[in-house]
């Protein structure tokens, strides 16, 4: 546990360190996971407040992770409650003022808020210190909650979280909030260019690349892992690639509608050009300012190239969309790329992209049975996608169910 010496000092370096991740969800992830360093707390959640709803958005539990195989992530379910003085979260939410509870199974009869104990119940958890702090902003209005639950001692016992913690979360929330109103600023921006591309393809929703955002990052800290990779590069990828994967079909925006609204299969003229949008796409990062532009181009280039070398665009001039010098093929295309010569964010990113395609309903079809889509990405390993990659979500394949439940269609 941390002293509160120790706790000064991190709020000293939390804002800067918050202040580098980008991607709303990693950024969470971080917030909750310095929550509960910083008061000894062995659970916690994050709700994000859209309207006059809160929306449990991500959560922590030590002692379930403890039970999983090492490298497995918990899996949970995400739901919405109304801002209102019913639920704990809501009445912080609507209050605007923090809230401690020494034991959720002792509250005074007279207070407006209940514990619903039906998690307890089904899982064989028992919360018991609950302190809930609300995320504002620098106009004073809940951007969101944060939820610290069951402060632990060095013994692993129980208590009330102390005065020092209920000092000093206010200030923890405080920059915490900050950091999650821009990132929400970031995503939004994300999310409007999307937006753009939507309207010229239905396909090109902010579900859809939330998932492809989502499945790519967890494909990626499994390869990480397995490669050796410092904390400290995993890191500063997973931001930049998660938002990388979100803009992979951007290009399209400069496709025509009457190629990208076509119910029907595409002429191979049609083909060629409807191809055109991963290299259009990767020319909107053809100056680098960031090391986020930089991945945005790799994925937007490659993610419908194959293992085997016979996806699209190949080896071309991003700026024409023409073939390399020494990559032409005799009909005067451009040579595909073929195994690793496709960057690994492309790599990752293809299969990601076509696993919620199969998955997703669209205009022309229905969505695939789960298990046919599984068969059609195992028979692809080694042809379409890069095996390795395949192994991997294959190993991570009830996370990528969760991640389809959290951001169901119709939803950003």
């Amino acid at each position: 546990m941390l002293t509160e010496q120790e706790k000064l000092e991190t709020l000293a370096t939390l804002a800067t360190e918050l202040s580098r991740v980008q991607d709303l969800d990693i950024l969470m992830e971080k917030i909750l996971t310095h929550a509960r360093e910083f008061a000894g707390a062995d659970a916690g959640s994050v709700y994000i407040r859209k309207g006059n709803t809160l929306h449990f958005s991500y959560t922590q539990n030590d002692t379930f992770q403890k039970r999983l195989a090492p490298g497995a992530k918990l899996i949970y379910s995400t739901f919405s409650m109304p801002v209102d003085t019913g639920s704990i979260a809501g009445f912080v939410a609507s209050t605007g003022q923090p809230l401690h509870i020494e034991n959720v199974y002792e509250l005074p009869p007279d207070v407006p808020y209940h514990f619903g104990r039906k998690f307890d119940q089904a899982s064989g958890y028992h919360t018991q210190s609950v302190y809930t702090l609300p995320l504002k902003n620098n106009r004073d209005q809940a951007v969101g909650v944060l939820q610290i639950i069951n402060a632990k001692d060095e013994n692993g016992k129980v208590h009330a979280f102390s005065l020092v913690d209920q000092r000093l979360m206010p200030v923890f929330a405080s920059v915490a909030a900050v950091a999650l109103e821009r990132a929400q600023m970031t995503r939004a921006l994300l999310l409007r260019m999307i937006g753009m591309a939507e309207m010229r393809d239905p396909k090109e929703t902010g579900a859809h690349v939330n998932r492809v955002g989502a499945y790519s990052l967890e494909i990626y800290e499994k390869w990480a892992e397995r490669h050796g990779v410092s904390v400290e590069e995993v890191e500063k990828t997973r931001d930049m690639l998660r938002m990388a994967a979100m803009l992979h079909d951007v290009g399209k925006v400069a496709i025509s509608d009457t190629i990208l609204k076509k119910p029907a299969r595409f002429t191979p003229e049609e083909f060629d050009i409807m191809k055109g949008h991963t290299w259009l796409g990767a020319n909107l990062f053809e100056n680098p300012q960031s090391a986020f532009d930089d991945a945005a181009c790799l994925v937007a280039l490659n993610h419908h190239e194959r293992w085997d070398g016979r996806g699209y665009p190949g080896h071309v001039d991003i700026r024409t969309g023409l073939p390399l010098p020494g990559f032409t093929t005799p009909e005067g295309r451009a040579v595909g790329k073929k195994g690793e010569e496709i960057p690994l964010f492309g790599r990752i990113a293809a299969l990601a992209d076509v696993y919620d395609a199969l998955s997703s309903k669209r205009v022309y079809k229905e969505a695939w049975e789960e298990d046919e889509v599984l068969k059609t990405l195992r028979e692809g390993a080694g042809t379409q996608f890069d095996p390795e990659i395949t192994d991997i979500f294959f190993e991570r394949v009830d996370v990528m169910r969760s991640i389809r439940e959290r951001y169901k269609d119709g939803e950003h």
